[in-house]
C-alpha cells in the first residue's frame, strides 16, 4: 500500500552482502536532491491583488475588498494634497525639456524664462539669462514649472506638476514635486493589469494612496521614493484610462484603523491564505492579519513548482560552509517558511525564510520543500546474485519508488518504496549486472547511485581422476569470458594458466604437473555490462 505523504522520512541503511556473507562498511552521504513547490507571489501580507481581481468578479465592492484584507479598518479621508517624488540622485547633469516655454525659479526668488525644447542643466545650475545676456549661475534648489496645460519631462520621461533640482556636492537631485492624486496616476497601473475589473482598480487606487501617506520617507527633503522603497511611480507614460478613472473615483479615500491611516501592505498571490505582519515582519499590526482568500485561483501564481535544486546549487545560494545532506522547513501559523533547517556533513544551520526566498530566487515563502537522497557505497562490488540494501533519505514528496537503469539514459521502475510506521525503509535489490539506481518521485529524483555488479566465479579443487586441472563456473553463464587461473606467491599473485568459458559458463585449466600445493584464484576481466571479479581463495593442500 502507497502512503500519501504530507510529510514523511524515508530513511534506507545500505547493507551490500558479499561472497563470504559479511556487510560492508556504512556509506557516505550521497549527492541531495531538492524540491521546492509553492504558493502565491509576494510577501503574503495585506491586500493580494489576485484575490481582489476575483472578489471584483464575484461581483465584492472595492470597501469590501480592502474591508476583508484590512481587518477591523475604515475609509477615510487624506489630509495631505501634494507629495514629493525622488526621480534621481547622484546625477552629473540632466535634461528637462516641455513642448512650451517654462519657468525656473532659484532659492534667491531669481526668475529664468526657459525655451521650450530641452535644457541641460548640471550642478552649476547655469540657466539661460535674460535674453541675449548669455547664462547665470542659479542658487540651489530651483524649481522648475511647466507653462498652462503643459508638462515637464526629466530625461525624456514625462510628469505632472513641478521639477526641483538641488546641488549635492558635483551632482544633483531631482524631485517631482506633484499633486498626490497625479503621484497615484502614475503608480496604480505599474501595480495591477488596467483591464483588470474596476472594483479591484478602486481598491487598489485606495490601498496605494494608503501605503503611500503611511510610509512618507523621513529626514529626508522628498516624501517618495519612485521604486520599490516606496511604489513604483512612472510618471504620465504609465497613465491609463481604466486605473485613472479609479483613483479619481476613490480621490482622498484612505484605509484608517483607529482614525489613522494604515500601513496597507499588497502583493500580486496569497496562494489561498494571507500572512499576519507578526509571521513575515515580526511585528504584530491588528489589521494585518491572516485571512483566508479563496479568491486567487485565477493567478498563475497560485500554485507553482516543483523547483529542483542540488544540494551543490543550495549550499552556493546560501553561502554555506559545508556540504547540505538534508533540509526541513520550520512554519509560521499562516503557512510561511519561518526557516530552513539545513543538515550538513559539518554540524546544522537555521537560514531565515526571507533569506531562502531571496537567494534561491523563489516567488514566496510558502513553500515545502522535499529532499531525496541515496547514499553513496562506502567499499565492495556486488557479487552477481547476491543482495544489496540500498540506503538514502526521501522527505515531502508524493509516491516515491525505486527506479533502475543499466546506461543511466533509460529508467524504469524497479517498485515502490515500502514505509513502515516510523518511515523507515529498507530496500532490497538484486542487481542482475551492473545498474544505477535512483529515488523519485512527484516533481524529481534523486542523484543516480551507480552499484557495480562482478559476476560470481567459482573455482573447485582438482579431483583425484585429474590432478593436473582447474576446473570452475562463471555465474551468470558467460560464454566466452576469459578466465585466468594465479597462483599467490608471497604477496603477489601471479598467472599460472587461462581458458575461456563454454556455453553453460564452465571452464578448465589444465596445468603441466599435479596442481602443486598453495593458494589459487580464478579471476574474470570487466566486460558486458560486469565489473572485474576473483573467485574466494582456494588452499590446495595435496
Amino acid at each position: 500500500m502507497r502512503t500519501p505523504l504530507a510529510v514523511f522520512a524515508l530513511l534506507l541503511t545500505l547493507a551490500v552482502s558479499s561472497a563470504s556473507g559479511q556487510q560492508t562498511p556504512a556509506s557516505a552521504y550521497g549527492e541531495a536532491v531538492f524540491v521546492v513547490s509553492g504558493r502565491g507571489w509576494g510577501h503574503g501580507v495585506g491586500m493580494s491583488q489576485y484575490g481582489a481581481y476575483g472578489q471584483a468578479v464575484a461581483g465584492r465592492t472595492y470597501d469590501q475588498i480592502l474591508g476583508h484584507y484590512y481587518a477591523g479598518t475604515e475609509i477615510g479621508r487624506a489630509g495631505r494634497k501634494e507629495v514629493r517624488v525622488l526621480l534621481a540622485e547622484g546625477r552629473r547633469a540632466v535634461s528637462v525639456s516641455s513642448t512650451a516655454p517654462f519657468v525656473a525659479t532659484d532659492a534667491s526668488g531669481a526668475t529664468f524664462e526657459l525655451p521650450r525644447g530641452a535644457v541641460t542643466i548640471d550642478s552649476r545650475l547655469r540657466l539661460p539669462a535674460a535674453a541675449g545676456s548669455g547664462l547665470a549661475r542659479a542658487v540651489s534648489p530651483i524649481v522648475l514649472r511647466p507653462a498652462k496645460k503643459a508638462q515637464l519631462a526629466l530625461d525624456g520621461r514625462t510628469y505632472r506638476g513641478k521639477l526641483e533640482l538641488a546641488v549635492q556636492g558635483a551632482f544633483l537631485r531631482a524631485v517631482n514635486v506633484v499633486p498626490l492624486e497625479s503621484y497615484l496616476l502614475g503608480v496604480v497601473p505599474g501595480e495591477v493589469p488596467s483591464a483588470w475589473p474596476a472594483e479591484s482598480l478602486k481598491a487598489q487606487a485606495v490601498a496605494a494612496r494608503s501605503y503611500a501617506l503611511a510610509n512618507l520617507v523621513k529626514g529626508k527633503p522628498f516624501d517618495l521614493y519612485a521604486d520599490v522603497r516606496s511604489q513604483v511611480y512612472g510618471g504620465v507614460a504609465s497613465e491609463k484610462p481604466s486605473t485613472s478613472s479609479a483613483v479619481l473615483a476613490t480621490a482622498g479615500e484612505v484605509v484608517t484603523y483607529n482614525g489613522k491611516v494604515a500601513t496597507t501592505f499588497y502583493f500580486s498571490t496569497s496562494g489561498g491564505k494571507t500572512a499576519s505582519a507578526a509571521d513575515v515582519f515580526g511585528q504584530k499590526i491588528p489589521y494585518l492579519v491572516s485571512r483566508p482568500d479563496p479568491w486567487d485561483k485565477s493567478s498563475p501564481h497560485h500554485s507553482w513548482g516543483p523547483i529542483v535544486l542540488g544540494a551543490r546549487t543550495v549550499q552556493a545560494k546560501l553561502g554555506i560552509d559545508a556540504r547540505v545532506v538534508d533540509a526541513t522547513g520550520v512554519t509560521t501559523p499562516s503557512s510561511r517558511l519561518r526557516a530552513l533547517l539545513l543538515q550538513t556533513t559539518s554540524g546544522s544551520e537555521s537560514i531565515p525564510g526571507s533569506v531562502v526566498r531571496t537567494a534561491l530566487g523563489l516567488r514566496s515563502t510558502w513553500i515545502t520543500v522535499g529532499v531525496m537522497r541515496l547514499d553513496r557505497v562506502s567499499a565492495g562490488i556486488v557479487t552477481f546474485g547476491s543482495a544489496a540494501r540500498l540506503t538514502g533519505l526521501v522527505r515531502g514528496l508524493r509516491s516515491p519508488r525505486l527506479a533502475s537503469s543499466g546506461d543511466g539514459s533509460s529508467w524504469s521502475g524497479a517498485g515502490p518504496v515500502p514505509l513502515d510506521a516510523t518511515g523507515v525503509v529498507s530496500i532490497d535489490v538484486a542487481p542482475p549486472r551492473t545498474t544505477r539506481y535512483r529515488l523519485e518521485a512527484e516533481g524529481g529524483a534523486s542523484a543516480a547511485l551507480l552499484i557495480q555488479v562482478s559476476p560470481k566465479v567459482a573455482l573447485a579443487r582438482p579431483t583425484v581422476a585429474d590432478p593436473f586441472t582447474l576446473r570452475g563456473t562463471v555465474r551468470p553463464k558467460l560464454r566466452g569470458a576469459l578466465v585466468t587461473i594465479e597462483r599467490r606467491r608471497g604477496t603477489t599473485w601471479a598467472p599460472v594458466g587461462e581458458a575461456t568459458t563454454d556455453s553453460a559458463g564452465a571452464f578448465a585449466v589444465g596445468l603441466d604437473d599435479v596442481v602443486p600445493v598453495g593458494a589459487y584464484r580464478a579471476r574474470v576481466p570487466a566486460l558486458g555490462g560486469y565489473a572485474a571479479g576473483a573467485s574466494p581463495v582456494l588452499q590446495v593442500i595435496g
